[in-house]
């Protein structure tokens, strides 16, 4: 397939009547020029609200009639009358009436005709009014839909994909649940953006991962892009139960008495070995990112211990190798929404990119840099493109130290062996605290100190020969910038930001419909180190990500473990740790045995992604520095705990 360019601006019209075109569509008179932007030209209290029930061709719950999904739309009424037809802004979920959206749980409510009164978040609010509709969509098997809630799978796409069909007039709807009146969308150009944070972002992922013609662009926030991923890792456990327990959770009552066989099915495809299945294939939107013909704003938290930054890696460079147009933002949060970590700068950027992408305004946002970076709370600096032009991944290799137990991290090939023995009850923060003392449960490389800034950018990878002395074990990686920093405290309860009491309105307001929202400011921890990157895996998967085996004891074994896609500077005078280990508590879980792990260091190394490559590692770690400090106890933020199994705001 023929690269595309990164940005593609949509012109409706002949270039010499868009701008006349777009100056009626947006403003109560006509302008002189193009706009710059959509405004607020629309009564949001006079908007039309309705109810359609999309048909998926689908019976998940085994009725006998194919599955509907409710659909509420709230849309201008100005553009109705005039026979003007508008594009949308969609947001497919299963947490309408479960569990709410956003960080203060908003659900659905409804009037007395079962018109939405209160849709959650402030998107209709903001874009009703410059022109959009609004569109949340309730996944098969939640609130008011038929149907089965399967996790990822062809149910929630199709939920989903279907009323991007119908909006492109090629899927039927109906005014009711049960009737058979048709309901039309005459009302829409077919345009449609999807949006939404975890599994609403997935589902996005998953729609535009299908290829559907309509969708034109998708914001993905804090979203998975594999199923297995959110599971496991290269066959370590990340959570201790499967997908079943999260469709139970958001299931509908109704949905609850009817989809027994899809529970079963998610039980029996997603066994506790950690073993590839076909469920998980059909969960994979990396794999289909070929289909991909819609533009990617993505969002994610590097700190994001619920929705891990694994979904990023693979499926930013997926969607590379396709020539997908593409940005992202990349924050110091945890699970946090960029309304709640950045909020003026999010609405506004938000405003222009669905205006580029789905009105056809030629504002610039295609010209501007790719991707935004978090450097310090509400600190952030713009790179072009994402990774940055000339990153190149450095072999970094670590040795034995001059105190046994306290490794070294350079470009030289080391020699001997590293022991540790599995501690399930210690965490990344427990080894990286302690990194300048030899203690029994961790190996670990450390720098010298840096003479310069370093950049770390992109996805890494450790590859350790180690021999184990039980049939079972589990490895971390982790890589840790060692030196003092005020970074968002992710691992507070909300992840890195605080919420205030007062508020701030993104456009009008109904006695039902606030748009006025809890403001926030970011929660902050003075730390002596900061965990870069992590990755996860049961050696018994050393000959393959998708199936583990026993392992011998006292055999050597050799596995590459894929660390999590980041961008961090390690800043002159810090240094660089490179720590394996064994269970990372609260973030995996345990294997059956407690093995010592025994490294040979001759054959362990990390392939890391630094601005410049191996040369930008060795002019930082050579020449005159400060001395390596004496060993201490170093603070770090309290230890990750994601007892959490929903991807989902966690606050």
């Amino acid at each position: 397939m023929p690269k595309r360019t990164r940005f593609t601006t949509w012109r409706p019209l002949a270039t010499a009547a868009t701008a006349a075109l777009l100056a009626t569509l947006l403003t109560p008179a006509a302008a002189q020029a193009a706009p710059s932007g959509s405004e607020p030209a629309y009564s949001y209290e006079d908007a039309i609200r309705e109810a359609v029930w999309v048909d998926t061709g689908l019976d998940g719950d085994r009725d006998g009639k194919p599955d509907r999904v409710a659909v509420d739309i709230v849309r201008p009424r100005e553009t109705a009358r005039q026979g003007r037809k508008v594009p949308v802004i969609m947001d497919a979920s299963p947490y309408y009436s479960c569990c709410g959206r956003g960080n203060e749980s908003q659900k659905k409510t409804y009037d007395a005709q079962g018109r939405v009164a209160q849709m959650p978040l402030y998107y209709d609010n903001y874009f009703v009014p410059r022109g959009y509709a609004f569109v949340g969509v309730d996944l098969a098997g939640t609130n008011r839909s038929d149907g089965c809630v399967d996790v990822g799978g062809r149910s929630d796409i199709q939920s989903a994909k279907a009323v991007v069909d119908w909006l492109n007039g090629r899927a039927k709807a109906y005014t009711t649940r049960t009737g058979g009146t048709r309901a039309q969308a005459g009302w829409t150009n077919g345009r449609t953006g999807m949006i939404g944070k975890s599994w609403d972002g997935t589902i996005a992922n998953g729609v535009a991962a299908t290829g559907v013609k309509g969708l034109k662009t998708i914001v993905p926030i804090s979203a998975i892009s594999s199923w297995y991923d959110y599971y496991f890792q290269q066959g370590a456990p990340l959570y201790d139960s499967g997908p079943e327990w999260l469709s139970d959770y958001v299931d509908s009552p109704d949905a609850r008495a009817k989809c027994a066989a899809v529970q079963r099915k998610l039980v029996d495809g997603a066994p506790r070995t950690g073993d590839w299945t076909a469920l998980w294939t059909e969960r994979d939107y990396v794999k289909a990112a070929r289909k991909v013909e819609a533009s990617v704003f993505l969002i994610h938290g590097m700190q994001d211990l619920n929705v891990r930054m694994k979904h990023v890696g693979p499926w930013w460079d997926a969607l590379a190798k396709n020539g997908v147009e593409r940005k992202i933002w990349l924050s110091q949060t945890g699970h946090v929404d960029p309304f709640d970590f950045r909020r003026g700068a999010w609405v506004k950027t938000l405003h222009r990119w669905f205006d580029h992408e789905l009105m056809g305004i030629d504002n610039g946002i295609d010209r501007e840099p790719m991707a935004d970076i978090e450097r310090a709370p509400g600190q952030w600096d713009t790179s072009r493109v994402w990774p940055p032009s000339g990153t190149r991944t450095a072999t970094l290799r670590p040795d034995r130290g001059t105190q046994a137990g306290v490794g070294t991290l350079g470009l030289h090939r080391g020699h001997g062996t590293a022991s540790f023995t599995d501690d399930p009850k210690l965490s990344e923060t427990d080894w990286a605290a302690q990194i300048d003392k030899p203690t029994p449960e961790k190996a670990g490389f450390v720098t010298r100190p840096l003479t310069r800034d370093l950049r770390l950018s992109g996805s890494s990878e450790v590859t350790v020969t180690a021999t184990p002395s039980t049939p079972t074990a589990h490895l971390s990686a982790v890589l840790v910038d060692l030196g003092p920093a005020t970074i968002r405290d992710y691992a507070d309860a909300g992840e890195g930001i605080t919420t205030l009491t007062d508020r701030t309105c993104w456009g009008p307001s109904t006695p039902a419909d606030s748009s006025c929202f809890k403001e926030t400011k970011a929660k902050t921890a003075d730390v002596g180190y900061t965990v870069v990157s992590r990755g996860w895996a049961d050696l018994g998967n050393h000959a393959s990500d998708h199936k583990g085996s026993p392992l011998t004891p006292g055999k050597r074994y050799t596995i590459t473990l894929d660390l999590a896609a980041t961008d961090h500077v390690v800043p002159k005078g810090h240094r660089l740790a490179l720590i394996v280990a064994g269970t990372d508590q609260g973030l995996i879980d345990p294997p059956a045995d407690k093995p010592k792990l025994t490294l040979d260091v001759s054959r362990t190394s990390a392939r890391v992604p630094f601005a410049g490559g191996a040369t930008a590692f060795a002019r930082a770690t050579t020449g005159a520095a400060t001395a390596t400090p004496d060993a201490t106890f170093l603070d770090g933020v309290r230890e990750p705990r994601t007892t959490h199994r929903v991807p989902e705001a966690s606050q």
